[in-house]
């Protein structure tokens, strides 16, 4: 059961033990940033943020914006509690959604913690995928407030690839991981079908690109 002892137990421990795990295991990384120009404009100009990147780098990127002061969407599933307890327990918060899962109503919440001057994380794949194809929440959330999107990727010199869906990539202890920032995307509020359509397209273009550019960096063609 899903409110049973021993999942009670677990929601306690298992974040705990997770983040401090993750927190000793990428700090023995050494972090090379690049393309820290687009960050700095867009905290030159004030304004919150969409980090938008792929599902396979999720683990680094949430330990890499523990300090952002991020609102983060998470699965609504049953394994979704432990992530959103991993987020918050890294300094962000998160609102709960998917595609097939309360997703409309997270996405209105992102709204009001933009409107309200917090930066977003949202994987632009989302929690089911398909792998590297962007979905529309982004390009919505992003139409809606008036905030750039921030595309991310992150490439590693050795890594453990999961057999999950996206891949999910781990930095192995003491490889060396390099972080990318791309060309924030502006998009136009009020759009209709077909411009959503455009803009989603333009997202997942420069996703790919970003993606390809971090791991020919470490002379791969993917993680």
């Amino acid at each position: 059961m899903k409110d049973g002892f021993w999942y009670n137990v677990s929601l306690r421990l298992v974040p705990w033990i997770f983040e401090w795990l993750i927190r000793l295991w990428f700090s023995t990384c050494p972090l090379t940033i690049h393309g820290q120009e687009h960050m700095d404009r867009i905290k030159a100009d004030g304004t919150p943020l969409i980090a938008s990147f792929w599902h396979y780098g999720v683990l680094y990127v949430l330990y890499f914006f523990r300090e952002e002061s991020g609102v983060a969407m998470v699965s609504a599933s049953r394994d979704g509690e432990y992530i959103s307890r991993i987020v918050e327990r890294l300094g962000n918060r998160t609102v709960r959604g998917s595609r097939r899962k309360g997703g409309m109503q997270a996405i209105i919440k992102l709204i009001r913690a933009v409107r309200a001057g917090h930066n977003t994380i949202l994987v632009a794949d989302g929690s089911q995928g398909p792998a590297r194809v962007a979905q529309a929440g982004t390009v919505l959330l992003a139409s809606h407030t008036g905030v750039p999107v921030l595309p991310l990727a992150w490439s590693c010199s050795r890594h453990i690839r999961f057999g999950s869906w996206d891949g999910t990539a781990l930095p192995l202890p003491f490889s060396r991981v390099d972080f990318f920032y791309g060309e924030p995307l502006l998009v136009p509020p009020g759009l209709k079908e077909l411009e959503l359509e455009e803009y989603r397209l333009e997202l997942e273009k420069r996703l790919n690109l970003l993606y390809s550019k971090a791991w020919t960096f470490q002379g791969k063609a993917e993680h």
